[in-house]
């Protein structure tokens, strides 16, 4: 047990495993999904594909001792530069590093494949997810405009209000150079214990 899992036994809070994620979490991952995304969350159908995808695709579940669900993320391996899927923790569990975690862990297994780099898209307005991809070493590299679109019908390019109420992303990459994995994969490495 680490000591951030000792400190959060103590504060009354369950330690968490990570472990693969798996058809059985589907309906739980679609659940978290709507209550922490709204209408941008992945259904239950849109799991099924991403898993399906393995090995590319790799999902991770942070679970405490009755495998509750307590954060999730994903990568695509995609060869020299990894892409973040997603990163997820409940709302009762935030503000214990379960975010670091989860990335790190991203990152760790993103090095050990030899990716140069790991790439994501973040809301804008997700100021905690920016701050947490920051701490994570994340840098941004450009910004998509009007990426997230608010719910309802489509909108045509070049018509009148394109973009209202429509978010930006950011794009934010993190380079692993050579000398950089061997020190990931450590990192990672202590988090798990």
């Amino acid at each position: 047990m680490s000591v951030r899992d000792v400190a959060q036994a103590d504060a009354g809070i369950a330690p968490v495993t990570l472990r693969p994620v798996t058809w059985r979490d589907i309906p739980r991952l679609a659940d978290i999904e709507t209550e922490l995304f709204g209408p941008e969350a992945w259904s239950e159908a849109t799991w099924w594909a991403e898993l399906a995808g393995r090995p590319r695709r790799e999902y991770l579940a942070l679970v405490d001792g009755d495998d509750t669900l307590a954060g999730y993320a994903g990568l695509d391996h995609g060869g020299e530069v990894a892409d973040v899927m997603t990163v997820a923790v409940v709302p009762s569990r935030r503000g214990a590093g379960l975010g670091d975690r989860l990335v790190a862990e991203l990152v760790r297994r993103a090095a050990a494949t030899n990716a140069e780099a790991v790439l994501l898209e973040v809301r804008a307005d997700n100021a905690a997810a920016v701050r947490l991809y920051a701490r994570q070493g994340f840098e941004q590299v450009a910004v998509r405009r009007h990426y997230y679109r608010p719910a309802g019908p489509p909108v045509v390019a070049g018509a009148a209000g394109v973009g209202a109420g429509s978010t930006d992303a950011l794009v934010m990459r993190l380079a692993l150079a050579p000398d950089d994995k061997s020190s990931v994969s450590r990192v990672g490495r202590d988090e798990q214990r």
